[in-house]
């Protein structure tokens, strides 16, 4: 029998005969490895212990307390371990697929009744017992015929439409977990009983398609799986404090927008709403403005013949609303879209009029209104829409200028997050991918220049290797909310492809014509997904100058309704958003509703404060209250209401 030589993490080699398995390997070197082992990586590649070892290779052998290959596994075991728990309690249920998710797993069934919440305790606990059975987990490798033979006898269609699906040439893995069988690629534990049995949890049922056909109705159920019970626990914590800070839930309570059937993907902004996002615009445009900014407006519905020119009517169709119009009864409709983007449209602005290099960097903003076709089952609030506006820029500049105006914006976009109350972020740098235009100089130069301009500005930042575009790398900037959530919001993308197709150049200093270089960056991304941010992280507890309710002057007595009336004119005048409120409620119940509506304070006026010209402050969130003179208050919210750029 062939020898092969497997190096162990400390640089230890040990020879073995070929095809030795994981397990085996495990069990050599003690037994307490071999019963704690769950998995290993051959080569990097995350490897079943039951999988044979043909070559010479790194080994390392995986037990519960790696993090990364242990979740992988035990939720795509739990996934596993559901199914044949619905089929134990639901014989004719049929079985789809299974997948591994962020914190979970979710798997699709076709069943004639719906599954209820009562169900999913009974589905919990036959999985427990499952558990508990400690079923050895078995795998082989079938060629296609025998497989879909297999299924087809099994009476599972959706099994038989997979194998047909598996390019010609693909491993066809078999699993057995007890009795019960799934077609997989692995890899699994050794045994139902190394799943923790304490540590998961079912979350829901919800609806599905079979591969997006909408003829095909399936239930999805959804589940949660972690080492132990106490990684359980604090991601249950995690998902009640999210529920509290849903924008969903706290829009409804903040009176701020809401949506409707009539336009799916679409807010209907209130006044509430409208007053946040027309502050935070008015922030972002004057600091646009400061960092050298030309703000512009272009059209929303624009001819097919520019999308075709600019690359996105062969690439992006799909997501785009098309327009026809039928004008003067033309034989053929005018076919036009509503714009996804901004960035074709701004290159129609640069090309107007001959442009120097002494005009480079050329700076343009706009906030956009763009449509995009976003699947109904994708839309969420206001963070998934079809209808939204960018904060959207376009720097037109000379290849040496690229690593500058980087660098220019991370301080700006540094600046707007500190001012929002980010201040934990990351930069990812996307680089160049097989496929691609463009020499390997300029890909160099222009990577280079990008991971400059980061250390330039004071950041780190991750490689992400390949995941660049075809005609150029990017950066994408990463939040850190309040509660560890990562929302991808900045980006800047360097594109000399654009300027091409669209015929855009500039006057060098020697007299010729060059392309420029196109950077697409954007801060925010959309308004309506960085309010929904905004809303979460800080609870809808917003900064004072951005909460759309600012100040509530509250009644005790019917006796102080004129001085309340005086306090709301006195804070108006000095730019608070303030209002009054002189029903004839209890001061108890005033606050409490005005709480709910995240007011950040409430002004109480009484006997006591029309005589002595005080008002009694309470701020959101603080039970206890303070007495204040009207002058001093007013001073001090009006500072706290002005736009820290103002400042």
């Amino acid at each position: 029998m062939a020898q092969i030589s497997l190096t162990f993490p400390d640089g230890n080699a040990r020879e073995f005969e070929a095809g030795v398995t994981a397990a085996e390997v495990a069990n050599s070197i003690s037994k307490s490895l071999g019963k704690k082992a769950i998995s290993a990586s051959i080569d990097g590649e995350h490897y079943d212990l039951q999988w044979p070892i043909n070559n010479d290779a790194a080994i390392a052998i995986h037990t519960l307390q790696d993090e990364d290959q242990a979740l992988e596994l035990i939720r795509h075991d739990f996934a596993h371990i559901m199914a044949r728990a619905v089929q134990e309690i639901w014989p004719d249920t049929k079985v789809t697929i299974g997948p591994v998710t962020e914190y979970g797993w979710f798997y699709d069934f076709d069943r004639a009744e719906p599954f209820t919440p009562d169900d999913l305790g009974a589905i919990e606990k036959k999985m427990k017992d499952i558990i508990n059975a400690r079923d050895a987990v078995r795998t082989e490798i079938w060629d296609r015929a025998r497989a879909r033979k297999f299924y087809e006898d099994a009476g599972e269609p959706y099994k038989v439409d997979l194998v047909d699906r598996i390019p010609e040439g693909a491993e066809l893995r078999m699993y057995w977990h007890g009795e019960w069988q799934d077609l997989c690629r692995g890899p699994h534990l050794q045994h139902t009983g190394q799943l923790p049995g304490d540590s998961f949890k079912l979350m829901g049922v919800s609806g599905a398609h079979w591969f997006g056909d909408t003829s095909k109705n399936l239930q999805r159920i959804t589940g949660i799986g972690f080492r132990n019970r106490k990684e359980l626990q604090a991601h249950l914590n995690f998902l009640e404090e999210a529920a509290k800070r849903d924008h969903r839930k706290l829009g409804r309570e903040m009176n701020l927008y809401h949506m409707q059937e009539e336009a799916p993907g679409q807010v209907f902004w209130h006044p509430n709403g409208w007053t946040i996002y027309t502050t935070l615009q008015d922030y972002m445009r004057r600091m646009q403005h400061r960092d050298g900014y030309q703000e512009v407006n272009t059209p929303q519905v624009v001819d097919r013949k520019l999308w075709e020119a600019s690359g996105h009517w062969d690439k992006y169709q799909e997501n785009m609303f098309i327009v026809e119009v039928d004008e003067d009864h033309a034989r053929e409709k005018a076919i036009n879209a509503l714009k996804p983007m901004n960035c074709p449209c701004h290159v129609q602005i640069f090309n107007q009029g001959l442009k120097s290099y002494r005009d480079l960097p050329l700076r343009i903003a706009e906030f956009g209104s763009c449509a995009r076709y976003e699947p109904s089952g994708a839309l969420h609030g206001i963070m998934r829409v079809r209808g939204f506006t960018q904060d959207d820029g376009h720097i037109f500049c000379a290849e040496d200028q690229i690593e500058t105006e980087t660098a220019k914006f991370i301080d700006f976009l540094s600046k707007v997050y500190a001012d929002l109350g980010f201040h934990d972020w990351t930069i990812k740098l996307s680089t160049r991918p097989e496929q691609r235009i463009g020499s390997d100089e300029s890909w160099d130069l222009v990577e280079k220049a990008l991971g400059d301009a980061c250390k330039a500005a004071g950041h780190e930042y991750e490689v992400l290797e390949g995941e660049g575009a075809f005609y150029g790398p990017k950066l994408e900037f990463t939040l850190t909310d309040a509660i560890g959530r990562n929302w991808q919001c900045g980006t800047l993308q360097v594109d000399p492809n654009l300027p091409e197709r669209l015929d855009a150049t500039y006057i060098g200093a020697d007299g010729d014509k060059h392309r420029p270089f196109m950077l697409h960056r954007a801060c925010l991304g959309s308004f309506e997904r960085f309010i929904g941010i905004l809303i979460e992280e800080h609870s809808g507890k917003l900064p004072f100058w951005l909460a759309p309710r600012q100040v509530v002057v509250a009644s005790i007595t019917s006796e102080a309704d004129d001085y309340v009336m005086d306090v709301v004119n006195q804070l108006k005048e000095a730019g608070v958003r303030a209002e009054a409120d002189i029903r004839n409620e209890k001061i108890n119940y005033k606050v409490r509703e005005h709480s709910v509506g995240k007011v950040p304070v409430i002004l109480a006026v009484g006997h006591r404060e029309v005589e002595e010209r005080t008002v009694t402050v309470r701020r959101l969130g603080e039970k206890a209250t303070s007495v204040t003179a009207l002058t001093e208050i007013v001073t001090e919210l009006s500072r706290a209401a002005t736009p820290p750029d103002l400042l």
